[in-house]
């Protein structure tokens, strides 16, 4: 896949979409490769490309609805895979971002990666059309694949796993197995978990909802403290409120966002996770067990399933199971990096003849 050149390296453009953390993080960690390489990366959020604050409204509504009625967020996913009505509306609403995705084309970038499944839909529109002769790639940031992620007009859809390949392919896409954007990291961190502001003395279980914090975090958590087996760290995120009910609870430990969190991962003995995002990625990458509990509606729960199926999570789908569950995830060898993808790498697969470019 290559486009017009940019002197010595190219120009790549990334669009992210601030909704939650991993796409923004899986952007970063892109960007990241592609200037390791001496490419030039310009970074987009497809908030912003909206007109009039629509972008703005979505995003808050998107963060009210998970917060307050996550249940719903399932029955949305369900009217988006059917054609009309929820589907099209989408469709029309997303096609407002076009001047904007025009105006980065109009640079002739070599690729346009997106980390979003708006930005997606949003250029294989544009693509399909013939607006856009830039190449157009999707990194799937979960392990499920929602038909939302998947345009026939992008040029290549890539995935961190067979697993949501496979998905992509089944949806008309054509996809790519890519090495994990997710690395161990955390060399560059307080090591002890007494650096880290964790507790010793005890098996640690990282409760985790992704950056906002959303789903049974405390059900989670009480649920993990009454099995007697570890300690629950609640990974709060931006969820101050969280945070601040949880602070004072015996037997429980209530983190804030944190930066070094490839660290707290490698610190902590087993992950508890509802929504199998980008932490989840994180966390195999530290070889933390994984378990998946009390998932979000929707792209949680298919997650934990694609998760499951392949091999690199349990799916506890009921209290009673979880004792025996972080029994065995407790006692199992701790083994970082066992998503067993190819290391095929991003870069050289989407500028196979400039990859190589000094820095």
């Amino acid at each position: 896949m290559q486009g017009t050149g940019h002197g010595a390296g190219a120009l790549v453009d990334v669009v992210s979409g601030s909704f939650g953390a991993g796409h923004d993080a899986a952007a970063r960690e892109i960007a990241d490769r592609f200037e390791a390489r001496g490419h030039t990366v310009r970074t987009s959020d497809v908030v912003d490309l909206f007109p009039l604050g629509l972008g703005r409204l979505l995003r808050a509504s998107y963060v009210q609805q998970l917060r307050r009625a996550p249940g719903t967020w399932g029955t949305v996913l369900r009217g988006l895979e059917r054609p009309g009505g929820l589907s099209g509306l989408t469709s029309r609403a997303l096609g407002t971002t076009a001047s904007g995705l025009l105006r980065l084309a109009a640079d002739r970038p070599e690729v346009i990666v997106s980390t979003h499944p708006f930005a997606s839909q949003a250029l294989g529109a544009l693509r399909a059309a013939g607006r856009i002769d830039v190449p157009v790639a999707t990194f799937l940031t979960d392990m499920s694949v929602h038909r939302l992620w998947v345009h026939p007009a992008v040029d290549v859809h890539l995935a961190w796993h067979p697993v949501p390949a496979g998905q992509a392919r089944a949806l008309g896409g054509r996809t790519a197995v890519v090495a994990p954007l997710a690395c161990a990291g955390g060399e560059a961190w307080p090591r002890s978990r007494r650096d880290l502001g964790l507790p010793s003395g005890a098996a640690l279980a990282l409760v985790a909802g992704g950056a906002l914090g959303i789903g049974q975090l405390e059900w989670a958590a009480y649920d993990v403290a009454a099995t007697g087996l570890a300690r629950p760290v609640v990974l709060c995120g931006h969820n101050e409120a969280l945070r601040h009910r949880l602070d004072g609870v015996a037997g429980v430990t209530a983190l804030g966002w944190r930066d070094d969190l490839p660290a707290v991962l490698r610190a902590v003995d087993v992950v508890v996770q509802n929504a199998g995002g980008f932490t989840s990625q994180q966390a195999i990458a530290a070889g933390a067990p994984l378990l998946s509990y009390r998932c979000l509606p929707g792209h949680g729960e298919t997650n934990a399933a694609a998760l499951e199926q392949a091999g690199m999570a349990r799916w506890v789908r009921r209290p009673e199971d979880l004792r025996p569950a972080l029994a065995r995830a407790l006692t199992a060898p701790r083994t970082a990096g066992r998503s067993a993808a190819p290391a095929l790498d991003l870069v050289d697969l989407l500028l196979p003849d400039r990859a190589r470019v000094p820095a």
